[in-house]
């Protein structure tokens, strides 16, 4: 594997598990961190915009959004103009607790930046965005 892959992947991993421990005594496992907030920022969000904002495959955001709606974290409901689409919005429970998942995100990038100058932050974040916007591309593509 290349070497900013397998870092990558190895970051990512890590994160997954810190998220598991983190989110655990809120009922929430490691990737609903990203729904929540998503669909927090953009109430009403579709499954299908929600797929694509949070890269991950339809068919994974239709069984997560269902482990979310029976933990009471978020509604879903039909398109008045589609009624094929249907249409996210959190509960308060969900807006009561996205305050603890954004300080469990930015916890995790101070653990893993910790050694940074500000300087490389910012230049990694730089790199990272136009790295995030190729995968975005090659997933839209699909």
């Amino acid at each position: 594997m290349p070497a900013l892959m397998y870092h990558l992947t190895k970051i990512s991993r890590v994160a997954a598990q810190y998220r598991t421990e983190q989110l655990a005594p809120l009922g929430l496992k490691a990737c609903h961190g990203s729904y929540l907030s998503a669909i927090c920022r953009c109430p009403g969000i579709t499954q299908d915009q929600l797929a694509r904002r949070i890269f991950i495959n339809k068919s994974n955001v239709a069984r997560q959004l269902a482990v979310l709606e029976e933990g009471g974290f978020v509604e879903r409901r039909p398109s008045p103009e589609d009624k094929r689409a249907m249409l996210v919005y959190p509960t308060q429970k969900a807006l009561d607790i996205l305050p603890r998942i954004g300080e469990i995100f930015r916890e995790w990038e101070s653990l893993v930046a910790q050694d940074l100058t500000e300087e490389e932050r910012a230049l990694a974040v730089k790199m990272l965005a136009k790295m995030e916007v190729r995968a975005g591309e090659w997933m839209e593509g699909r």
